[in-house]
């Protein structure tokens, strides 16, 4: 029954779910207290109460048409909010025209690739990325052509960029902050990717997207400046999501912002909102437009993520771990201490830690670990982490 590509993704499926499932065999046999899980990316403190006030007032409200279809891109006065409020972050003066409400994050990169990929256009990823985009470029016939970072930065090489760059290349994606890495791309990093993709429209006289895929944007520690895509390339989307701001993942509630500055700028929007109809999302939650558009100035409380970073990367620098400092997300991403991130994440099961290898990120030899989780959790791994490096320093 299974068609081919189905099947093939089956044998490679995610190694985050892939130690999600491990961890729940092991939770059944030693108890949730004695499994420390930092696979997957679900956080852990609850929305702000405003989000839950407002949830409140309209599961509540007899407001007409709550719960019906609108237009495709979303409520008129939700989209007018969100282009308000990113209008006075970025500079860039949006409207409610250039903003389509989409099902989370996942759904709006499903979008804006639909809506611009031929078969075979080429799609630039840096490593390491979002395991999933890989899947997202394929669904649209596309091929990712995935890029270097510097090692030890973590962010994108502009040469190697530059190298990778073809006729067929149609859009770039970036992720700041990063998951799997938690860094922050700079603003000197960004400029200089604008000026280099410029100057390969120029030469191949095409168009490149760069698609910024932000849900973790409002996720940062020691005031890291997160620089506005939308005010340096002149071709680019924003992609967002509230799943990590307001701890709202399920559900899935996130839009797109397109720069104005973009060349028949609504002819896209219109491509995209038609694809968000096609592909079968046909709408955001309408629900939660309405919410989150009363909380755009929201987020959840960062401190809580901070104090559990500066915990874990403390601790296991300490132990002997190399690992970049988070500057935003929940994740670090430390290196193994043998190259085969496949066997150290074996190694580490024998202590109950459940570690994604960084191999499922397009990055071997290194390893994610979420820090979304409870610090009581953190706390109680930590004799675990440092037995396992006592195998490999000692």
């Amino acid at each position: 029954m299974l068609s081919e590509k189905v099947r093939n993704s089956l044998k490679s499926s995610s190694w985050i779910r892939a130690m999600f499932e491990e961890g729940e065999k092991l939770r059944r046999i030693y108890g949730p207290d004695k499994v420390f899980d930092f696979s997957l990316g679900n956080p852990d403190p609850e929305p702000p109460r405003c989000v839950k006030e407002a949830l409140k007032k309209y599961a509540l409200s007899d407001m007409p048409k709550l719960h019906a279809y609108m237009p495709n891109a979303g409520y008129p006065e939700v989209r007018e909010r969100v282009a308000a409020h990113l209008s006075r972050e970025t500079g860039v003066r949006l409207s409610q025209n250039h903003i389509i409400m989409t099902c989370g994050a996942g759904g709006a990169l499903n979008v804006v690739l639909k809506a611009i990929l031929n078969p075979g256009d080429e799609v630039i990823v840096f490593a390491p990325y979002f395991v999933e985009y890989l899947s997202y470029i394929d669904n649209h016939l596309g091929k990712p052509v995935v890029v270097s970072t510097h090692r030890e930065t973590f962010e994108p090489n502009i040469a190697a960029l530059e190298e990778s760059i073809t006729p067929r290349t149609k859009a770039v994606i970036i992720n700041t902050p990063n998951n799997p890495t938690g860094v922050v791309y700079g603003r000197k990093t960004l400029e200089d990717m604008a000026r280099a993709i410029e100057s390969k429209e120029k030469e191949y006289g095409t168009r490149i997207l760069l698609i910024s895929d932000e849900p973790y944007r409002k996720l940062v520690y020691d005031n890291i400046d997160v620089p506005s895509v939308l005010s340096i390339f002149k071709n680019s989307v924003l992609v967002d999501s509230f799943s990590k701001s307001l701890s709202l993942p399920g559900e899935r509630i996130g839009y797109i912002a397109a720069s104005p500055a973009i060349e028949d700028v609504d002819t896209l929007m219109a491509g995209m909102i038609t694809c968000n109809r096609i592909l079968g999302f046909v709408n955001a939650p309408s629900l939660f437009q309405r919410i989150v558009a009363e909380n755009l100035d929201a987020t959840v409380d960062i401190e809580i993520y901070r104090e559990r970073r500066d915990l874990l990367y403390n601790n296991l620098i300490k132990m002997g771990y190399s690992c970049v400092k988070p500057q935003g997300a929940f994740y670090l991403f430390p290196k193994c201490f043998i190259e085969d991130d496949i066997e150290f994440k074996n190694r580490a099961l024998k202590y109950n830690l459940l570690i994604v290898p960084g191999s499922g990120f397009g990055m071997p030899g290194y390893f994610r670990l979420s820090y979304c989780v409870s610090l009581e959790t953190i706390e109680n791994s930590l004799p675990a982490f440092e037995a396992l490096a006592k195998e490999f320093l000692f």
